[in-house]
């Protein structure tokens, strides 16, 4: 920590470990058991305490909240963690909480993930790389997000709800069932259609765009019981790799609630 610039009005507890080019700016405060990669920087009022470690080049902004206690009364001061990428932003007012015995220990965020002001993540919870959460956004306990996820504003995640890669959930919505990889949940409660927009943004292209299209029709709005299209779609579309992602996706539900679209019904 020889070449950390830390400011006079910062208190950087015994025990915390500073990479190189670390910046704690004025009234932040770092607790013993927290780990700052290169070039992390606080801005200002910050505080990340708890068993904590945060990634190379995260910016953290005022107000933050890391490593706090969870908000789960059966926590009873087990030595649970928080692990945070790299390159990630973290806005005003965010709250992150460490996991919990009944939760596996450990709330982890990818990547390069921006948090927008007064979002909020949950004990245990499971965040990939290149997650987007928007102004207000909370996310429950244990829920499971993938890979370049995106929330607009406002939104709720209930707790131990799965938000499959690619998906994008509309803002003011609350999300009570697991969304499909590619998927786009919008209302209260959430109904699904597919993130278009989203994948054509993400460089998919037009022969897998409309293969996933196609199986999404013959899974949700199909004839016969979900998990008879689901294994029909399966055999249809071998080898289509964005169809498979939502088949093993659906099929590693194990019974759990699927958000379906306006007009389908689970009847598996």
């Amino acid at each position: 920590m020889t070449d950390a610039q830390i400011h006079p009005t910062a208190i950087v507890e015994s025990g915390a470990r500073l990479g190189a080019g670390v910046r704690i700016g004025p009234f932040s405060m770092v607790g013993a058991n927290v780990t700052l990669g290169d070039n992390v920087e606080l801005v200002s009022h910050a505080v990340v305490t708890g068993r904590t470690t945060i990634g190379a080049g995260t910016r953290i902004f005022p107000f933050a909240s890391i490593g706090h206690q969870p908000q789960d009364l059966k926590y009873h001061g087990e030595e649970s963690r928080i692990e945070i990428g790299e390159r990630c932003t973290i806005r005003e007012s965010v709250t992150i909480n460490p996991g919990t015995e009944g939760g596996g220990m450990l709330t982890k965020i990818g990547n390069d993930c921006l948090l927008m002001a007064c979002s909020h993540v949950a004990h245990d919870c499971q965040v990939g790389n290149n997650v987007i959460l928007a102004n207000y956004v909370g996310i429950a306990g244990h829920s499971i997000i993938g890979d370049y996820v995106g929330f607009g504003g406002m939104c709720a995640v209930r707790q131990f709800v799965r938000i499959g890669s690619y998906a994008f959930i509309g803002a003011h919505s609350m999300i009570d069932a697991d969304v499909i990889p590619y998927g786009l949940a919008v209302g209260n409660r959430a109904h699904l259609r597919l993130n278009l927009v989203g994948l054509k943004r993400r460089g998919f292209g037009p022969e897998a765009i409309n293969s996933l299209r196609a199986a999404y029709r013959e899974i949700f709005l199909g004839d016969g019981t979900l998990r008879a299209r689901v294994e029909q779609a399966a055999l249809t579309h071998k080898g289509e790799p964005l169809v498979e992602n939502v088949v093993s996706f659906i099929e590693a539900s194990k019974g759990r609630q699927l958000c379906l679209p306006l007009n389908a019904q689970d009847d598996s």
